[in-house]
């Protein structure tokens, strides 16, 4: 896909990072280098990932929910749910205008039917259900008019379109609850029979439903509520696809794929398996791929912390934890307001789904002490300034930040990292 260039709000522009993105871009243009960038500031440095931050798709988005609202001042302006999960982002157009008509578990706000012809409806980068879809129609509103469903996202509802067309079902690897998984599984279950599998342990009881080595009953245990009427993993999965929400790890979509992929070489011979196991590996989300595989880069640079800067429902920024927090302390935060000092910082516990507290964060005797920083792909790179700067100044003695980025980007002329 051709890169475009988008209208950002001038208030999501960073100063500090975009020097360290747009040196990338003249020192490996082909994104071949998943080297961090180390801003050594004396007593503290700040590792930049290769890979990080707005993504397309949100870009995307975030141009068409501007434009709209700066072309339409009169009118209604409704986004079906948070375009993106990133608060910010949110509450700036929630403060613009824009009203939401469903939070993001699916609960009702704003009933469509109170809605007029001439109110305008922002589908958000999830994309959105067929039935959803068909609601709005029935009140005369276009709901492609102002479309911001992420082209990755669409390119997946695709591929299972084809794949439908050919009598195949579909494996969704994604979380069941989340906006994207249930459109996609919307627009699956038009054309397919489906189920949805949230990780490879989840992968393995389908496989071992697949192959005999559980009955088939677990099946209504385990995915009953997440699968098309009727669903019977019998027959259903006799041709199948695996397709994915494109905010998970990539790794583990693989490993789903490779797991049901060798239970239907197990059923039906290996030298059957391309009649019965349709390949999807080309709708893994590049964006995403390229984050992933930049945070794995930045969690081997050995950081003595990180932290991981965007919204605590944003389903690839918790991945991004995921990954680091195997490595070292790491800590989610929303943006630079969730720490004052070195004693305490709130912080999103993804596991026990809770904000927690946590005291003496920063390690006192590390005397030049690394810290990983990067953010999900719906977080501005201005909050990832805001984060920098504020911990500057719990280091005394730092170096001026202009004065850093000058000796680093020289360094990267020289082909240095």
């Amino acid at each position: 896909m051709a890169r475009k260039s988008f209208d950002i709000p001038e208030i999501y522009h960073s100063p500090i990072i975009k020097q360290v993105k747009d040196r990338f871009k003249i020192t490996d243009p082909m994104k071949k280098d998943l080297t961090p960038t180390t801003l050594n500031f004396g007593p503290v440095s700040f590792l930049i990932p290769r890979h990080f931050g707005f993504c397309y798709g949100v870009e995307n988005a975030i141009d068409i929910a501007y434009r709209t609202l700066e072309e339409h001042p009169d009118r209604n302006i409704y986004l079906l749910s948070e375009m993106i999960h990133n608060p910010t982002v949110n509450e700036d157009l929630l403060a613009r205008g824009v009203r939401f008509l469903f939070d993001t578990d699916g609960t009702e706000r704003i009933p469509i039917e109170s809605l007029l012809p001439e109110d305008i409806v922002i589908v958000p980068a999830f994309g959105t259900t067929l039935e959803i879809e068909d609601k709005l129609k029935a009140k005369g509103i276009n709901p492609y008019q102002y479309n911001t469903t992420c082209p990755f996202v669409e390119k997946v509802w695709k591929r299972g379109k084809q794949l439908g067309k050919k009598g195949y079902s579909l494996v969704v690897h994604g979380k069941h609850e989340h906006e994207e998984t249930r459109a996609t599984f919307s627009h699956s279950a038009d054309h397919s029979a489906v189920v949805v599998v949230l990780n490879p342990g989840e992968a393995r009881i389908l496989a071992e439903i697949v192959t005999g080595e559980r009955p088939v009953e677990e099946f209504e245990t385990h995915f009953g509520h997440k699968s098309t009427p009727g669903f019977n993993p019998l027959t259903d999965l006799e041709f199948f696809g695996v397709i994915n929400q494109t905010t998970m790890l990539a790794t583990e979509t693989e490993e789903v794929m490779s797991i049901l992929k060798n239970a239907a070489a197990k059923r039906f011979g290996e030298e059957n398996i391309q009649d019965h196991f349709a390949d999807t590996a080309d709708t893994l989300c590049y964006a995403t791929n390229e984050n992933q595989s930049a945070t794995y880069a930045l969690a081997d640079s050995a950081p003595d912390l990180a932290i991981v800067v965007g919204g605590y429902n944003s389903s690839n920024t918790m991945h991004l934890v995921e990954i680091l927090e195997h490595h070292c302390p790491t800590y989610h935060i929303r943006d630079a307001s969730e720490f004052d000092g070195t004693d305490k910082i709130r912080h999103f516990n993804q596991w026990n789904r809770e904000i927690v507290q946590t005291e003496n964060w920063i390690p006192s005797d590390v005397p030049e002490l690394k810290i990983a920083i990067t953010s999900g792909a719906s977080c501005p790179d201005a909050m990832v300034d805001e984060v920098m700067l504020k911990l500057l100044t719990l280091f005394p003695g730092s170096a001026e930040v202009e004065e850093v980025l000058v000796t680093t980007l020289a360094d990267d002329d020289s082909g240095q990292h």
